[in-house]
Protein backbone atom coordinates (compact mmCIF):
# COMPACT_ATOMS: atom_id res chain seq x y z
CA UNK A 1 0.00 0.00 0.00
CA UNK A 2 2.51 2.71 0.53
CA UNK A 3 4.41 1.68 -2.80
CA UNK A 4 1.22 2.77 -4.40
CA UNK A 5 0.73 5.58 -2.19
CA UNK A 6 4.30 6.60 -3.29
CA UNK A 7 3.09 6.50 -7.11
CA UNK A 8 0.63 8.48 -6.25
CA UNK A 9 2.05 11.35 -4.99
CA UNK A 10 5.28 10.99 -7.30
CA UNK A 11 2.44 11.15 -10.35
CA UNK A 12 0.72 14.50 -8.78
CA UNK A 13 3.69 16.37 -7.67
CA UNK A 14 5.15 15.96 -11.09
CA UNK A 15 1.84 17.73 -12.18
CA UNK A 16 2.03 20.54 -10.03
CA UNK A 17 6.12 21.47 -11.12
CA UNK A 18 4.63 21.11 -14.87
CA UNK A 19 1.41 23.55 -13.62
CA UNK A 20 4.38 26.55 -13.11
CA UNK A 21 4.82 25.98 -16.68
CA UNK A 22 1.73 26.62 -18.07
CA UNK A 23 0.98 22.28 -19.12
CA UNK A 24 -2.27 21.75 -17.70
CA UNK A 25 -3.72 18.50 -16.25
CA UNK A 26 -4.95 17.62 -19.77
CA UNK A 27 -1.68 18.37 -21.29
CA UNK A 28 0.05 16.16 -18.86
CA UNK A 29 -2.25 13.82 -18.37
CA UNK A 30 -1.55 13.02 -22.62
CA UNK A 31 1.59 12.65 -22.22
CA UNK A 32 1.81 10.75 -19.15
CA UNK A 33 -0.63 7.87 -21.17
CA UNK A 34 2.16 7.86 -23.97
CA UNK A 35 4.74 7.51 -21.96
CA UNK A 36 3.03 4.82 -19.69
CA UNK A 37 1.76 2.63 -22.62
CA UNK A 38 5.35 3.03 -24.09
CA UNK A 39 6.98 1.45 -21.03
CA UNK A 40 4.31 -1.37 -20.80
CA UNK A 41 4.94 -1.85 -24.32
CA UNK A 42 8.96 -2.16 -23.45
CA UNK A 43 7.72 -4.51 -20.33
CA UNK A 44 5.67 -6.51 -22.48
CA UNK A 45 8.62 -7.19 -24.62
CA UNK A 46 10.85 -8.52 -22.12
CA UNK A 47 10.68 -12.01 -20.50
CA UNK A 48 8.68 -13.39 -19.53
CA UNK A 49 6.41 -12.02 -22.28
CA UNK A 50 8.34 -11.74 -24.86
CA UNK A 51 5.66 -10.00 -26.83
CA UNK A 52 6.03 -8.04 -30.28
CA UNK A 53 3.75 -5.50 -29.81
CA UNK A 54 4.00 -4.04 -33.08
CA UNK A 55 6.77 -0.68 -32.13
CA UNK A 56 9.53 -0.34 -34.42
CA UNK A 57 12.84 -0.21 -32.24
CA UNK A 58 14.12 3.04 -33.21
CA UNK A 59 10.56 4.86 -31.59
CA UNK A 60 10.56 2.75 -28.58
CA UNK A 61 10.97 3.30 -25.05
CA UNK A 62 14.69 2.40 -24.98
CA UNK A 63 15.14 4.97 -27.47
CA UNK A 64 13.69 7.45 -25.38
CA UNK A 65 15.61 6.99 -22.66
CA UNK A 66 19.07 7.19 -24.24
CA UNK A 67 18.92 10.85 -24.87
CA UNK A 68 18.64 14.46 -23.30
CA UNK A 69 18.28 18.12 -23.93
CA UNK A 70 17.34 19.27 -27.75
CA UNK A 71 17.86 15.84 -28.91
CA UNK A 72 15.26 14.11 -27.25
CA UNK A 73 13.13 16.55 -28.08
CA UNK A 74 13.13 16.09 -31.61
CA UNK A 75 13.44 12.33 -31.25
CA UNK A 76 10.01 12.41 -29.18
CA UNK A 77 7.89 14.34 -31.50
CA UNK A 78 9.22 12.35 -34.45
CA UNK A 79 8.03 8.91 -32.40
CA UNK A 80 4.83 10.52 -31.56
CA UNK A 81 4.15 11.48 -35.07
CA UNK A 82 5.31 7.78 -36.75
CA UNK A 83 3.05 6.00 -34.09
CA UNK A 84 -0.13 7.69 -34.79
CA UNK A 85 0.29 6.00 -38.41
CA UNK A 86 0.11 2.48 -37.17
CA UNK A 87 -3.05 0.71 -36.87
CA UNK A 88 -5.42 -0.63 -34.14
CA UNK A 89 -5.13 0.46 -30.55
CA UNK A 90 -1.72 1.85 -30.50
CA UNK A 91 -2.46 3.86 -33.60
CA UNK A 92 -5.36 5.32 -31.50
CA UNK A 93 -3.49 6.19 -28.87
CA UNK A 94 -0.90 8.40 -30.73
CA UNK A 95 -3.56 9.68 -33.19
CA UNK A 96 -2.78 13.83 -33.44
CA UNK A 97 -0.18 13.24 -30.31
CA UNK A 98 2.18 16.51 -29.97
CA UNK A 99 4.59 17.10 -27.25
CA UNK A 100 3.06 19.92 -24.54
CA UNK A 101 6.40 19.89 -22.62
CA UNK A 102 8.09 22.21 -23.92
CA UNK A 103 11.17 21.96 -21.63
CA UNK A 104 13.36 18.72 -22.31
CA UNK A 105 14.93 18.54 -19.33
CA UNK A 106 11.05 18.22 -17.68
CA UNK A 107 10.80 15.79 -20.48
CA UNK A 108 13.26 13.55 -19.43
CA UNK A 109 12.38 13.84 -15.88
CA UNK A 110 8.91 12.38 -16.68
CA UNK A 111 10.34 9.86 -18.49
CA UNK A 112 12.62 8.87 -15.83
CA UNK A 113 9.65 8.49 -13.50
CA UNK A 114 7.43 6.12 -15.26
CA UNK A 115 10.47 4.42 -15.97
CA UNK A 116 11.01 3.63 -12.10
CA UNK A 117 7.92 1.99 -12.10
CA UNK A 118 7.02 -1.73 -13.15
CA UNK A 119 3.85 -0.82 -14.75
CA UNK A 120 2.75 -4.59 -16.67
CA UNK A 121 2.93 -6.08 -13.07
CA UNK A 122 1.13 -3.69 -10.91
CA UNK A 123 -2.35 -4.14 -10.11
CA UNK A 124 -4.98 -3.19 -11.81
CA UNK A 125 -7.06 -1.14 -9.77
CA UNK A 126 -3.72 0.38 -8.59
CA UNK A 127 -2.68 1.25 -11.99
CA UNK A 128 -7.18 2.54 -12.87
CA UNK A 129 -6.84 4.39 -9.58
CA UNK A 130 -3.97 6.79 -10.38
CA UNK A 131 -5.59 7.20 -13.74
CA UNK A 132 -8.94 7.81 -12.80
CA UNK A 133 -7.58 10.06 -10.02
CA UNK A 134 -5.71 12.08 -13.46
CA UNK A 135 -9.18 12.11 -14.77
CA UNK A 136 -11.28 13.63 -12.08
CA UNK A 137 -8.56 16.27 -11.87
CA UNK A 138 -8.64 17.03 -15.36
CA UNK A 139 -12.31 17.37 -15.35
CA UNK A 140 -12.35 19.80 -12.17
CA UNK A 141 -10.20 22.12 -14.52
CA UNK A 142 -12.90 23.95 -15.80
CA UNK A 143 -10.99 26.13 -17.92
CA UNK A 144 -10.44 23.00 -20.30
CA UNK A 145 -13.73 22.17 -20.91
CA UNK A 146 -12.86 18.34 -20.02
CA UNK A 147 -15.64 17.95 -17.53
CA UNK A 148 -17.94 17.74 -20.33
CA UNK A 149 -16.93 14.24 -20.96
CA UNK A 150 -16.64 13.18 -17.21
CA UNK A 151 -19.84 11.79 -15.90
CA UNK A 152 -19.93 11.97 -11.89
CA UNK A 153 -18.79 8.20 -11.10
CA UNK A 154 -21.64 7.97 -8.15
CA UNK A 155 -24.32 8.30 -10.76
CA UNK A 156 -22.23 6.04 -13.06
CA UNK A 157 -22.04 3.48 -10.55
CA UNK A 158 -25.95 3.97 -9.53
CA UNK A 159 -26.48 3.68 -13.22
CA UNK A 160 -25.11 0.45 -13.19
CA UNK A 161 -26.41 -0.74 -10.44
CA UNK A 162 -29.84 -0.47 -11.37
CA UNK A 163 -28.89 -2.26 -14.66
CA UNK A 164 -26.90 -5.23 -13.46
CA UNK A 165 -25.23 -6.28 -16.41
CA UNK A 166 -24.73 -9.97 -17.10
CA UNK A 167 -21.86 -12.10 -18.08
CA UNK A 168 -21.53 -12.85 -21.58
CA UNK A 169 -23.82 -9.87 -22.64
CA UNK A 170 -22.31 -6.58 -24.31
CA UNK A 171 -21.80 -3.32 -23.46
CA UNK A 172 -22.06 -0.30 -25.63
CA UNK A 173 -21.55 3.63 -25.18
CA UNK A 174 -21.70 5.99 -28.74
CA UNK A 175 -20.27 8.90 -26.90
CA UNK A 176 -18.20 6.98 -24.23
CA UNK A 177 -16.00 9.86 -22.88
CA UNK A 178 -13.42 9.14 -20.86
CA UNK A 179 -15.04 5.12 -20.57
CA UNK A 180 -16.59 5.72 -17.21
CA UNK A 181 -19.23 3.16 -18.16
CA UNK A 182 -16.93 0.45 -19.51
CA UNK A 183 -15.33 0.50 -15.81
CA UNK A 184 -17.98 0.59 -13.80
CA UNK A 185 -19.52 -2.11 -15.81
CA UNK A 186 -16.43 -4.11 -15.36
CA UNK A 187 -16.16 -3.91 -11.81
CA UNK A 188 -19.51 -4.51 -10.95
CA UNK A 189 -19.38 -7.69 -13.31
CA UNK A 190 -16.15 -8.73 -11.36
CA UNK A 191 -17.72 -8.20 -8.04
CA UNK A 192 -20.63 -9.73 -8.21
CA UNK A 193 -20.16 -12.65 -10.65
CA UNK A 194 -17.60 -15.36 -10.41
CA UNK A 195 -16.49 -15.40 -13.92
CA UNK A 196 -14.87 -18.98 -15.47
CA UNK A 197 -12.73 -18.62 -18.08
CA UNK A 198 -14.73 -18.38 -21.07
CA UNK A 199 -16.45 -15.43 -19.08
CA UNK A 200 -13.58 -13.34 -18.31
CA UNK A 201 -11.93 -13.76 -21.89
CA UNK A 202 -15.52 -12.27 -23.39
CA UNK A 203 -15.10 -9.95 -20.91
CA UNK A 204 -11.74 -8.93 -21.41
CA UNK A 205 -12.01 -8.76 -25.13
CA UNK A 206 -15.70 -8.81 -26.39
CA UNK A 207 -18.17 -7.01 -24.05
CA UNK A 208 -17.42 -3.23 -24.45
CA UNK A 209 -17.71 -0.88 -27.70
CA UNK A 210 -18.02 2.61 -27.86
CA UNK A 211 -17.60 5.82 -30.13
CA UNK A 212 -15.72 8.98 -29.33
CA UNK A 213 -14.99 11.67 -32.15
CA UNK A 214 -12.58 13.99 -30.08
CA UNK A 215 -8.95 12.17 -30.37
CA UNK A 216 -7.49 13.26 -27.04
CA UNK A 217 -10.37 11.87 -24.87
CA UNK A 218 -10.58 9.04 -26.80
CA UNK A 219 -6.75 8.00 -25.85
CA UNK A 220 -7.55 8.48 -22.18
CA UNK A 221 -10.59 6.57 -22.77
CA UNK A 222 -8.66 3.74 -24.45
CA UNK A 223 -5.51 3.93 -22.10
CA UNK A 224 -8.17 4.17 -18.97
CA UNK A 225 -9.56 0.54 -20.43
CA UNK A 226 -6.16 -0.86 -20.68
CA UNK A 227 -4.97 -0.13 -17.45
CA UNK A 228 -8.05 -1.76 -15.86
CA UNK A 229 -7.32 -4.90 -17.66
CA UNK A 230 -9.78 -4.28 -20.84
CA UNK A 231 -8.43 -5.04 -24.50
CA UNK A 232 -4.56 -6.17 -25.56
CA UNK A 233 -1.56 -3.64 -26.08
CA UNK A 234 -1.43 -4.74 -29.66
CA UNK A 235 -5.18 -5.82 -30.17
CA UNK A 236 -8.02 -3.66 -31.85
CA UNK A 237 -9.25 -0.59 -30.63
CA UNK A 238 -12.74 -1.20 -29.04
CA UNK A 239 -13.28 2.70 -29.65
CA UNK A 240 -14.38 4.15 -32.94
CA UNK A 241 -13.41 7.48 -33.90
CA UNK A 242 -16.38 7.67 -35.96
CA UNK A 243 -19.44 10.28 -35.52
CA UNK A 244 -22.26 7.39 -33.88
CA UNK A 245 -24.62 9.81 -35.23
CA UNK A 246 -24.05 9.71 -38.79
CA UNK A 247 -25.10 6.13 -39.99
CA UNK A 248 -26.75 2.82 -38.17
CA UNK A 249 -23.56 0.29 -37.63
CA UNK A 250 -25.41 -2.34 -38.02
CA UNK A 251 -24.15 -3.74 -34.89
CA UNK A 252 -26.78 -4.36 -31.86
CA UNK A 253 -25.97 -4.69 -28.40
CA UNK A 254 -27.37 -6.27 -24.99
CA UNK A 255 -27.03 -2.48 -23.04
CA UNK A 256 -26.32 0.80 -23.86
CA UNK A 257 -25.37 3.26 -20.88
CA UNK A 258 -24.62 6.14 -22.14
CA UNK A 259 -24.51 10.03 -21.18
CA UNK A 260 -24.84 11.75 -24.51
CA UNK A 261 -22.28 15.36 -24.98
CA UNK A 262 -24.77 18.32 -23.51
CA UNK A 263 -25.90 20.74 -26.00
CA UNK A 264 -28.65 20.50 -28.02
CA UNK A 265 -27.54 21.52 -31.13
CA UNK A 266 -25.40 19.13 -33.99
CA UNK A 267 -23.44 21.58 -36.26
CA UNK A 268 -21.14 21.37 -38.50
CA UNK A 269 -17.89 23.90 -39.25
CA UNK A 270 -17.25 25.20 -42.60
CA UNK A 271 -14.94 28.30 -44.46
CA UNK A 272 -17.22 30.76 -46.05
CA UNK A 273 -16.76 32.94 -49.12
CA UNK A 274 -14.63 35.51 -47.17
CA UNK A 275 -12.55 32.78 -45.34
CA UNK A 276 -14.45 33.08 -42.02
CA UNK A 277 -15.55 30.28 -39.95
CA UNK A 278 -19.15 29.23 -39.66
CA UNK A 279 -21.27 26.70 -38.35
CA UNK A 280 -24.00 24.63 -39.93
CA UNK A 281 -26.95 23.12 -38.30
CA UNK A 282 -26.37 19.37 -39.00
CA UNK A 283 -29.45 17.27 -39.04
CA UNK A 284 -29.17 13.33 -39.83
CA UNK A 285 -31.53 11.72 -42.15
CA UNK A 286 -31.88 8.14 -41.34
CA UNK A 287 -34.48 5.74 -42.20
CA UNK A 288 -34.03 4.40 -38.74
CA UNK A 289 -34.89 7.13 -37.00
CA UNK A 290 -38.58 8.75 -36.33
CA UNK A 291 -37.51 12.31 -36.29
CA UNK A 292 -35.05 14.47 -38.53
CA UNK A 293 -33.74 17.17 -36.26
CA UNK A 294 -30.52 18.99 -35.46
CA UNK A 295 -31.21 18.36 -31.77
CA UNK A 296 -28.31 16.21 -30.58
CA UNK A 297 -29.97 14.69 -27.62
CA UNK A 298 -33.43 13.71 -29.44
CA UNK A 299 -31.26 11.82 -32.09
CA UNK A 300 -28.58 10.13 -29.79
CA UNK A 301 -32.19 8.97 -28.09
CA UNK A 302 -33.23 7.34 -31.32
CA UNK A 303 -29.97 6.15 -32.23
CA UNK A 304 -29.72 4.11 -28.54
CA UNK A 305 -32.85 2.66 -29.47
CA UNK A 306 -31.44 1.42 -32.66
CA UNK A 307 -28.64 -0.04 -31.25
CA UNK A 308 -30.56 -2.31 -28.75
CA UNK A 309 -30.86 -5.71 -29.61
CA UNK A 310 -34.85 -6.77 -29.51
CA UNK A 311 -34.11 -7.76 -25.84
CA UNK A 312 -31.81 -4.97 -25.00
CA UNK A 313 -32.03 -2.10 -22.41
CA UNK A 314 -30.75 1.16 -22.36
CA UNK A 315 -29.94 3.87 -19.37
CA UNK A 316 -29.31 7.32 -21.00
CA UNK A 317 -28.59 10.34 -19.10
CA UNK A 318 -30.97 13.43 -21.11
CA UNK A 319 -31.06 17.10 -20.20
CA UNK A 320 -34.75 18.64 -19.68
CA UNK A 321 -35.48 19.67 -22.54
CA UNK A 322 -35.97 15.84 -23.92
CA UNK A 323 -38.51 15.73 -21.81
CA UNK A 324 -40.60 18.56 -23.21
CA UNK A 325 -39.30 19.75 -26.45
CA UNK A 326 -42.26 19.98 -29.07
CA UNK A 327 -42.52 18.60 -32.47
CA UNK A 328 -39.62 16.00 -33.08
CA UNK A 329 -39.71 16.23 -28.94
CA UNK A 330 -42.94 15.14 -29.30
CA UNK A 331 -42.54 12.37 -31.96
CA UNK A 332 -39.20 11.03 -30.26
CA UNK A 333 -41.61 10.78 -26.67
CA UNK A 334 -44.59 8.85 -28.54
CA UNK A 335 -42.13 5.98 -30.26
CA UNK A 336 -40.67 5.67 -27.66
CA UNK A 337 -42.82 4.91 -25.29
CA UNK A 338 -44.66 2.92 -27.80
CA UNK A 339 -41.81 0.84 -29.35
CA UNK A 340 -39.98 0.25 -25.79
CA UNK A 341 -40.95 0.11 -22.19
CA UNK A 342 -39.45 3.40 -20.77
CA UNK A 343 -40.02 2.66 -17.10
CA UNK A 344 -38.44 4.68 -15.08
CA UNK A 345 -37.15 8.36 -15.33
CA UNK A 346 -34.60 9.38 -12.12
CA UNK A 347 -34.66 13.00 -12.34
CA UNK A 348 -31.42 14.72 -11.00
CA UNK A 349 -30.39 17.92 -9.20
CA UNK A 350 -28.64 20.54 -10.47
CA UNK A 351 -24.86 20.93 -9.28
CA UNK A 352 -23.30 17.39 -9.84
CA UNK A 353 -22.06 18.43 -13.31
CA UNK A 354 -19.02 20.10 -14.23
CA UNK A 355 -20.45 21.65 -17.18
CA UNK A 356 -22.44 24.59 -15.34
CA UNK A 357 -26.60 24.86 -16.32
CA UNK A 358 -27.43 21.86 -16.63
CA UNK A 359 -30.63 19.84 -15.49
CA UNK A 360 -30.60 16.42 -16.67
CA UNK A 361 -32.29 12.99 -16.02
CA UNK A 362 -31.52 9.30 -16.39
CA UNK A 363 -33.80 7.19 -19.14
CA UNK A 364 -34.24 3.44 -18.63
CA UNK A 365 -36.08 1.79 -21.35
CA UNK A 366 -35.79 -1.55 -22.52
CA UNK A 367 -36.25 -2.62 -26.26
CA UNK A 368 -38.95 -5.16 -27.45
CA UNK A 369 -40.55 -6.89 -30.39
CA UNK A 370 -42.71 -4.76 -32.85
CA UNK A 371 -46.17 -4.27 -31.14
CA UNK A 372 -49.82 -2.81 -32.32
CA UNK A 373 -50.28 -1.79 -28.80
CA UNK A 374 -47.76 0.21 -26.58
CA UNK A 375 -45.26 -1.46 -24.76
CA UNK A 376 -45.11 1.28 -21.65
CA UNK A 377 -47.85 0.59 -19.20
CA UNK A 378 -46.46 2.82 -16.91
CA UNK A 379 -43.41 5.18 -15.70
CA UNK A 380 -42.08 5.44 -12.25
CA UNK A 381 -40.36 8.98 -11.46
CA UNK A 382 -37.83 9.21 -8.67
CA UNK A 383 -37.65 12.90 -7.78
CA UNK A 384 -33.96 13.53 -6.93
CA UNK A 385 -33.92 17.41 -7.53
CA UNK A 386 -36.66 19.29 -5.67
CA UNK A 387 -35.64 20.70 -2.71
CA UNK A 388 -32.00 18.84 -3.26
CA UNK A 389 -28.65 20.73 -3.09
CA UNK A 390 -25.33 19.72 -4.10
CA UNK A 391 -22.34 21.11 -5.12
CA UNK A 392 -18.83 20.05 -6.71
CA UNK A 393 -16.89 20.76 -3.78
CA UNK A 394 -18.47 21.05 -0.65
CA UNK A 395 -21.51 18.59 -1.10
CA UNK A 396 -20.14 16.27 -4.01
CA UNK A 397 -23.13 13.64 -5.18
CA UNK A 398 -21.94 10.30 -3.75
CA UNK A 399 -22.91 6.98 -4.44
CA UNK A 400 -24.75 6.66 -1.21
CA UNK A 401 -27.11 9.66 -2.00
CA UNK A 402 -28.83 7.49 -4.70
CA UNK A 403 -28.97 4.48 -2.90
CA UNK A 404 -32.81 5.04 -2.09
CA UNK A 405 -33.45 5.24 -5.88
CA UNK A 406 -31.84 2.16 -6.26
CA UNK A 407 -33.93 0.25 -4.05
CA UNK A 408 -37.17 1.88 -5.04
CA UNK A 409 -35.96 1.15 -8.24
CA UNK A 410 -35.62 -2.73 -7.34
CA UNK A 411 -33.54 -4.01 -9.70
CA UNK A 412 -33.88 -7.99 -8.65
CA UNK A 413 -37.40 -7.26 -10.06
CA UNK A 414 -38.85 -4.10 -11.00
CA UNK A 415 -41.94 -5.41 -10.91
CA UNK A 416 -42.19 -5.52 -7.21
CA UNK A 417 -41.89 -1.85 -7.14
CA UNK A 418 -44.17 0.26 -4.55
CA UNK A 419 -44.48 4.06 -4.54
CA UNK A 420 -42.73 6.25 -1.50
CA UNK A 421 -45.86 8.87 -2.35
CA UNK A 422 -49.12 8.80 -1.41
CA UNK A 423 -51.96 11.15 -0.65
CA UNK A 424 -51.38 11.15 2.70
CA UNK A 425 -47.29 11.37 2.03
CA UNK A 426 -47.08 14.10 -0.66
CA UNK A 427 -43.18 14.23 -0.33
CA UNK A 428 -42.81 10.68 -1.35
CA UNK A 429 -39.90 11.09 -4.26
CA UNK A 430 -41.08 7.91 -5.81
CA UNK A 431 -44.89 7.60 -8.12
CA UNK A 432 -46.09 5.56 -10.69
CA UNK A 433 -47.79 7.54 -13.74
CA UNK A 434 -49.87 5.45 -16.06
CA UNK A 435 -49.76 5.44 -19.79
CA UNK A 436 -52.84 7.29 -20.28
CA UNK A 437 -51.71 9.88 -17.72
CA UNK A 438 -48.96 10.51 -19.66
CA UNK A 439 -50.47 10.64 -23.04
CA UNK A 440 -53.11 12.96 -21.89
CA UNK A 441 -50.07 15.65 -21.33
CA UNK A 442 -49.30 18.58 -23.75
CA UNK A 443 -47.12 17.44 -26.06
CA UNK A 444 -47.09 13.62 -24.45
CA UNK A 445 -44.30 16.00 -21.77
CA UNK A 446 -42.84 13.61 -19.72
CA UNK A 447 -41.31 16.80 -17.46
CA UNK A 448 -43.52 15.96 -14.24
CA UNK A 449 -42.92 17.16 -10.79
CA UNK A 450 -45.02 17.19 -7.72
CA UNK A 451 -42.94 17.55 -4.35
CA UNK A 452 -43.50 21.68 -3.18
CA UNK A 453 -40.19 23.34 -3.64
CA UNK A 454 -39.37 24.36 0.74
CA UNK A 455 -37.25 26.98 -1.35
CA UNK A 456 -40.32 29.06 -3.02
CA UNK A 457 -42.31 29.18 0.41
CA UNK A 458 -40.28 28.24 3.80
CA UNK A 459 -37.67 30.90 4.43
CA UNK A 460 -36.72 28.54 7.30
CA UNK A 461 -35.51 25.49 4.94
CA UNK A 462 -33.34 27.92 2.58
CA UNK A 463 -30.11 26.19 1.59
CA UNK A 464 -26.52 27.89 2.77
CA UNK A 465 -25.83 30.99 0.91
CA UNK A 466 -22.72 29.19 -1.41
CA UNK A 467 -25.24 26.66 -2.60
CA UNK A 468 -28.11 29.61 -3.14
CA UNK A 469 -25.67 31.31 -5.20
CA UNK A 470 -24.84 28.28 -7.27
CA UNK A 471 -27.86 27.24 -7.89
CA UNK A 472 -28.53 30.90 -9.22
CA UNK A 473 -25.31 30.57 -11.17
CA UNK A 474 -27.11 27.07 -12.78
CA UNK A 475 -30.23 28.54 -13.33
CA UNK A 476 -29.00 31.65 -15.37
CA UNK A 477 -26.66 29.90 -17.29
CA UNK A 478 -29.09 27.33 -18.29
CA UNK A 479 -31.59 29.96 -19.36
CA UNK A 480 -28.50 31.55 -21.13
CA UNK A 481 -27.82 28.40 -23.52
CA UNK A 482 -31.71 28.24 -24.08
CA UNK A 483 -31.57 31.81 -25.39
CA UNK A 484 -28.41 30.93 -27.18
CA UNK A 485 -30.12 27.97 -28.88
CA UNK A 486 -33.32 30.80 -29.76
CA UNK A 487 -30.71 33.13 -30.91
CA UNK A 488 -29.09 30.66 -33.43
CA UNK A 489 -32.02 29.69 -34.94
CA UNK A 490 -32.99 33.13 -35.52
CA UNK A 491 -29.39 33.44 -36.83
CA UNK A 492 -28.92 36.94 -34.55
Amino acid sequence: MNATASIVSKVWSFCTTLRDDGVGYGDYLEQLTYLIFLKMADEYSQPPYNRQVGIPAEYNWQSLKTKRGAELEVHYVALLQELGKLPGMLGQIFTKAQNKIQDPAKLYRLIDMVNETQWVTMGADVKGDIYEGLLERNAEDTKSGAGQYFTPRALIKAMVACMRPEPGKSIADPACGTGGFFLAAYDFLVAEHALDKTQKAFLKHDTFYGNEIVANTRRLALMNMFLHNIGEIDGDSMISPNDALVADSGKRFDYVLANPPFGKKSAMSFTNEEGEQEKDELTYNRQDFWATTSNKQLNFVQHIRTMLKTTGRAAVVVPDNVLFEGVAGETVRRKLLETTDLHTILRLPTGIFYANGVKANVLFFDNREASKEAWTQEVWYYDYRTNIHHTLKKKALQFEDLQDFIACYHPQNRHQRRETWSEQNPEGRWRRYGFDQIMMRDKISLDIFWIKDKSLSDLDNLPEPDELVLEIIDNLESGLNSFKEIAARLKL
